[in-house]
C-alpha cells in the first residue's frame, strides 16, 4: 500500500529519519488516505523528544510541549509532530495525570481511540497497522483500540467521537464499543460544552446526520441534548399513521444541505412541540405556537453548547419563521421576504423544503406544488430587483426632513408606510411618486 505524502510531510519525516529517529504520518491522515480522501491535516509521530525535534527545524511552536507535541511550520502551514508516548492515569476524563515518552511506535498507537485512527505510515516501512485498522476500515467498523471501557474512561469525548466517525464515514459501531458507549454516556457531564459542540456539529454536517439516532439510543443525547430525547418520546397519532416526532427531525436534517446553521435549524425547528402538544376531538395532534417556543428553546440550547452569537441568531431566525404561511402571489412573497429579511428568505425556503420532505401528510403533494410556486416567485422577484428593505427605498429620512418632516418616530413610521406601498407595487419606488404620496398624517 502506497500513500502519496505531501512534500512538506516527506521533508519532516526525512529530516527526523536522517537524524536517527523513527518518524511516521499517523492517525486521521492515514485513515483518510486509505479511504481515497484528501486529508485536512497531517500529523506526525516520532521517537524524537520535543527538544530534539525543535533542534532540527528552523521554525517551531510549542503547541503542547507537556504532551510531547511541537508544531513544525513549513511554507506557512503547521504540522504537529508528537513524540511516541504512553499515557498515565486519567483523572478528569480528558487529561492523563502524566505522560511518559516511549521508544516503541506500537505503544504509542495503543493509546489511540479507534483502530482506524491507530495506523502509521512512512515510505520506508509502509503501513504499520498493529490493531486491525485496515481490516476495520474495509469492513466499515468503528472499534476501540483494546478495551473500550478503558478508552472511554480516559477521555469521555471519545463516546461522541465514535458516533461522529460513524456518521461521517457511514460505518457501524462494533458491539463491544457500542455497549461501552451506553455504559459510559453519563461521563459526558465531565466534558466541556465547547468540545461537545465541535463533535455535535461534525455529526450534524456529516453525510449521515440521522445517526444522531444512535446517540439517542446510546444515552448520549440524554446528557448533551435532553430536549431531543423528549422529542423522540413524543408519538404522534394521526388518522393514517403513527410516528415519533423526533424521527421527522432526523429525516428533515437529512433532507437539507450540509451547512451548519441549516442542519442546526432542522434539529431544533420542532424542539418545542412537546411543550405545545394539544389534540383535536379525534385525537389528532396540534402544536399551536410551536415555532416561537422552539426558537426560544433553541436559543437556550445553543447558548448552553457555546455556539457563537452569529450562529445562534441565524438559527433562531430560521426556527422562528420555518412554519410561516406565505401567500402565492408576488406581493405576498415580497412582503414576507421584507419581514423575514431578504438574506433569510431563500434559506427559509430550504428549511421548508426539508421539513416537507420529512412529512407523511397526505396533502404533501399539494404543499410541494405550493413550495415550488414560492421558489419560482422568489426567483422572479430576485431577477427583477424589487425593493424589499428601507435601504432600497427611493427616498430616505433626509429626503423627508427636507420635505418638511421633523425627526422623530413619525419619520420612521412614514418610511415604513412608503415601503408597504412599494412592496405592493414596486414600480412606484421613485422619489417623485413617494414624496407626492406621503401618508396624510404627515
Amino acid at each position: 500500500m502506497v500513500i502519496k505524502l505531501p512534500q512538506e510531510v516527506r521533508t519532516i519525516l526525512h529530516t527526523l529519519q536522517r537524524a536517527g529517529y523513527e518518524a511516521y504520518a499517523v492517525g486521521g491522515c492515514v485513515r483518510d488516505s486509505l479511504l481515497g480522501r484528501t486529508p485536512e491535516d497531517w500529523d506526525i509521530t516520532t521517537q524524537a523528544k520535543p527538544e530534539e525535534t525543535k533542534a532540527l527545524f528552523s521554525r517551531t511552536i510549542d503547541t503542547g510541549i507537556q504532551h510531547g507535541t511541537v508544531t513544525v511550520m513549513m511554507h506557512g502551514r503547521g504540522y504537529e509532530v508528537t513524540t511516541y508516548r504512553v499515557d498515565g492515569e486519567y483523572e478528569d476524563g480528558r487529561h492523563p495525570k502524566e505522560v511518559a515518552f516511549t521508544a516503541e511506535l506500537k505503544e504509542d498507537l495503543r493509546r489511540r481511540d479507534f483502530t482506524i485512527n491507530a495506523m502509521a505510515y512512512n515510505e520506508e516501512q509502509g503501513l504499520v497497522d498493529a490493531f486491525g485498522g485496515k481490516e476495520d476500515l474495509k469492513a466499515g467498523i468503528i472499534r476501540c483500540v483494546g478495551d473500550p471501557d478503558e478508552r472511554f474512561t480516559e477521555d469521555a469525548l471519545r463516546i461522541m467521537r465514535a458516533v461522529r466517525f460513524s456518521a461521517q464515514l457511514g460505518f457501524v459501531i462494533e458491539e463491544r464499543t457500542k455497549s461501552a458507549i451506553r455504559g459510559h454516556a453519563s461521563r459526558l457531564s465531565q466534558v466541556s460544552a465547547e468540545r461537545i459542540q465541535v463533535e455535535l456539529t461534525k455529526l450534524l454536517v456529516s453525510p449521515h446526520p440521522q445517526f444522531l439516532r444512535t446517540a439517542w439510543e446510546s444515552g448520549i443525547t440524554a446528557q448533551i441534548l435532553p430536549e431531543f430525547d423528549r422529542l423522540m418520546e413524543l408519538r404522534q397519532n394521526h388518522e393514517n399513521h403513527s410516528y415519533r416526532e423526533g424521527e421527522r427531525t432526523l429525516c428533515a436534517m437529512q433532507a437539507v444541505r450540509p451547512e451548519r446553521c441549516l442542519r442546526l435549524a432542522m434539529l431544533l425547528h420542532d424542539i418545542g412541540k412537546p411543550v405545545c402538544q394539544d389534540a383535536d376531538e379525534r385525537g389528532n395532534a396540534s402544536h399551536e405556537g410551536h415555532a416561537s417556543v422552539s426558537a426560544s428553546m433553541a436559543r437556550d440550547i445553543l447558548k448552553r453548547l457555546r455556539y457563537d452569537n452569529a450562529t445562534i441568531e441565524l438559527v433562531c431566525r430560521l426556527v422562528t419563521w420555518h412554519d410561516a404561511k406565505i401567500g402565492l402571489e408576488k406581493r405576498a412573497v415580497r412582503k414576507a421576504a421584507s419581514k423575514m429579511g431578504p438574506d433569510l428568505f431563500p434559506l427559509i425556503l430550504e428549511v421548508k423544503a426539508a421539513d416537507l420532505a420529512a412529512c407523511r401528510d397526505e396533502r404533501r403533494q399539494d404543499e410541494e406544488n405550493s413550495l415550488e410556486r414560492l421558489k419560482a416567485l422568489w426567483e422572479e422577484i430576485s431577477r427583477e430587483g424589487a425593493p424589499l428593505t428601507l435601504k432600497e427605498l427611493a427616498v430616505t429620512g433626509s429626503d423627508l426632513i427636507r420635505h418638511g418632516m421633523k425627526p422623530g418616530p413619525a419619520l420612521g413610521e412614514t418610511l415604513n408606510a412608503l415601503l408597504e406601498i412599494v412592496l405592493e407595487e414596486p414600480e412606484k419606488n421613485t422619489k417623485e411618486y413617494l414624496l407626492a404620496n406621503l401618508p396624510k398624517e404627515t
